[in-house]
């Protein structure tokens, strides 16, 4: 509702016009629309029935894993818990995977812009040349080192938790936001 959708932007220290309580699934999804149209990609966090077409419609729908079904369905991410700190953390793991996926792109990229000359005999006037094997064998360990480094992301940790880490979890959320939120709703009649 109106009145609990303003009571987190003060506690988020969020400007009032931009917080939109008390809408209905329609207009979730006009709004999401609207901001698509306006150039923003949009992410849309629900947890009920009536937050279910505007999760659809986002560009990543993220659900409140205790909320309906109909939005873990609609949705394209489901936090586990029902805390919206794992918002957090999901994005961390976002630019963690990210970070990895430019490296992958690296280590593929030297290893082929070494080898792949090298194995077609580029460097055979200079007297430098590999075996077909040995180029084998390099593309295994080029392979080896990106699904190891991929496997990395198993260690992930956010830094981002519940707890004691609540006020920086509120900074982060409130520092990056640039468009309306969405916060509470009704059902269509």
């Amino acid at each position: 509702n109106e009145t609990a959708a303003k009571a987190a932007a003060q506690t988020l220290e969020l400007p009032l016009e931009r917080v939109r309580g008390g809408q209905l699934p329609v207009d979730k999804k006009s709004l999401v629309e609207s901001l698509q149209k306006g150039g923003s990609q949009v992410i849309m966090v629900g947890d009920g029935l009536n937050d279910a077409p505007a999760l659809a419609q986002a560009d990543i729908g993220v659900a409140i894993g205790a909320g309906a079904q109909l939005a873990c369905d609609a949705a394209d991410v489901v936090l586990c818990r029902s805390s919206l700190v794992d918002l957090l953390a999901f994005r961390e793991l976002c630019l963690a995977t990210r970070v990895t996926i430019f490296r992958n792109f690296g280590w593929a990229f030297v290893f082929n812009l070494v080898g792949l000359p090298l194995a077609a005999g580029c460097g055979y006037p200079w007297g430098i040349s590999i075996s077909p094997m040995l180029a084998g064998g390099a593309m295994a360990c080029s392979s080896l080192m990106v699904v190891s480094s991929s496997l990395l992301l198993q260690r992930f940790r956010p830094s981002v938790k519940g707890g004691e880490n609540e006020d920086k979890a509120k900074e982060k959320s409130a520092s990056g936001l640039q468009e309306p939120l969405l916060a509470g709703g009704q059902e269509e009649p």
